[in-house]
């Protein structure tokens, strides 16, 4: 009987360690797609660095954002709408106030804070500052963003620009 609590107890601590060990692998890649994530957003989308896309991103990488008339949902095409936007918002940043990572997965909440200074979709230089908030979600594999998905109010922008007419709630408010 004793040997056989003494298999019991071997077997449960090493089935423990295999959890343990597994769990610190899911970990560590949530840990790696995260950081991933963060290095896109730092380098693509606040210092503009288009070559950096090109390490990150796959070769075959898909955009199923909100669609831009003139530009495919490709690496290439994620290249000219960054280099759009950074034109128009000079100092644009674009913080992540949420990431939450789960297989090849990572989701994150931002929040885009610029100053419109250049031609965008039309609106010419209004000068003002604008502040939207989104939410996107990557799919990594081998290392590198495949997919990603983004909503955002491209409304709320056009008019914090003052492009479109504010709306008013039921009381009169705008908002």
């Amino acid at each position: 009987m004793r040997r056989f609590r003494f298999i019991s107890y071997v077997a449960t601590a090493f089935f423990a360690i295999g959890l343990s060990t597994s769990c610190n692998t899911v970990d560590r890649s949530a840990e790696n797609h995260k950081a991933i994530v963060q290095r896109f957003w730092d380098e693509v989308w606040n210092k503009g660095n288009l070559a950096a896309a090109d390490e990150i991103c796959a070769a075959n990488y898909t955009d199923h954002g909100p669609a831009i008339a003139d530009v495919t949902t490709s690496l290439e095409g994620l290249k000219q709408v960054v280099t759009r936007y950074r034109n128009a918002f000079p100092d644009l940043q674009l913080t992540i106030d949420d990431v939450v990572a789960v297989g090849d997965k990572v989701v994150t909440r931002w929040t885009g804070r610029g100053t419109h200074k250049g031609e965008l979709m039309g609106i010419a230089p209004t000068e003002k500052q604008a502040q939207v908030m989104g939410i996107s979600i990557y799919r990594l594999a081998g290392g590198k963003i495949e997919e990603s998905w983004t909503s955002w109010d491209r409304m709320d922008l056009m008019q914090q620009l003052g492009a479109a007419p504010q709306q008013q709630s039921p009381s009169g408010d705008p908002n």
